[in-house]
C-alpha cells in the first residue's frame, strides 16, 4: 500500500539503468518505490548476473538501509522510476501507517527471500517461472495495479532468467511451453493469467501457501 505522496522535492526519477544506489557506497536516502520497477543484484567474476530482489511500485528500498545497514549490492532502475526519497530512518510521527508500512514491507521481503531459495533450490523450471509470475500478479495488485487477471511485466527474458537462475533460452522454451498450456499469455510487456489456481499448481504451489 502506498504512503500518502511526498512533496515534490522528496520525489525522484530514475531512468532506466540508473543506479538507486551502488555496491558499498551510502545510498542518498530511504526510497519509496512510487512508480516503476528496479533490481538488486550480484554479479560473478565471470559476468553471469543474479537478480537477488525486485522492487515494485509501494516497496521501500530498501528497509534494510534505516536499521544501519548501508547497500552491499547495487540496485538499478529496469524502467522509468518516481520514487520518493527520505531520511535513511525508520519512518516516525503521523498516523503510524508509514511505521507500520515500514515494518510490513520488511517483514514481506525477508518471507519472500525465503521463498525464492525454496524456488531456486528445489522447484523445476516451469515451477519456477510459475511461482515468480504468480508472485509479480500478487505484488502489483496488492499495489492496486492489477487489472482483473493482468498487471504489466516489464522485464526482459534476460531479467527472468537471471532471476530464476535459468539461461535465455530455457527461459524462453518453458515461457512457450506455458503459453500453449493456457497457463499465461504476455504480449507486449503485460501479463495475464486466465486460471490462478492452475498457475498455483503450476508452481507446486499447497493450497495454503501464501505468495509474499
Amino acid at each position: 500500500m502506498l504512503s500518502q505522496i511526498a512533496p515534490d522535492e522528496d520525489l525522484v526519477f530514475f531512468r532506466p539503468h540508473e543506479y538507486l544506489a551502488r555496491e558499498n557506497e551510502p545510498p542518498a536516502g530511504l526510497y519509496q518505490m512510487l512508480e516503476g520497477w528496479a533490481c538488486r543484484y550480484r554479479l560473478l567474476p565471470d559476468g553471469r548476473r543474479q537478480i537477488t530482489a525486485l522492487y515494485l511500485p509501494g516497496d521501500y528500498c530498501e528497509p534494510q538501509w534505516a536499521l544501519g545497514r548501508g547497500p552491499t549490492q547495487p540496485v538499478v532502475a529496469l524502467t522509468n522510476v518516481r520514487a520518493y526519497r527520505s531520511a535513511c530512518r525508520v519512518p516516525s510521527g503521523g498516523s503510524g501507517d508509514a511505521q507500520q508500512g515500514f515494518w510490513k514491507n520488511l517483514v514481506d521481503g525477508s518471507e519472500r527471500q525465503a521463498g525464492w531459495l525454496v524456488t531456486l533450490g528445489r522447484r523445476s523450471a516451469p515451477e519456477r517461472l510459475a511461482h515468480l509470475l504468480l508472485e509479480l500478479f500478487e505484488r502489483m495488485r496488492r499495489a492496486g495495479l492489477a487489472y482483473g487477471q493482468q498487471c504489466a511485466l516489464p522485464l526482459t527474458q534476460m531479467d527472468i532468467a537471471d532471476l530464476t537462475g535459468l539461461t535465455p533460452v530455457h527461459v524462453n522454451r518453458t515461457l512457450q511451453t506455458m503459453r500453449n498450456a493456457g497457463l499465461v499469455e504476455l504480449q507486449s510487456r503485460w501479463l495475464r493469467i486466465p486460471d490462478l489456481a492452475a498457475l498455483r499448481e503450476a508452481a507446486a504451489m499447497a493450497p495454503q501457501d501464501a505468495v509474499a
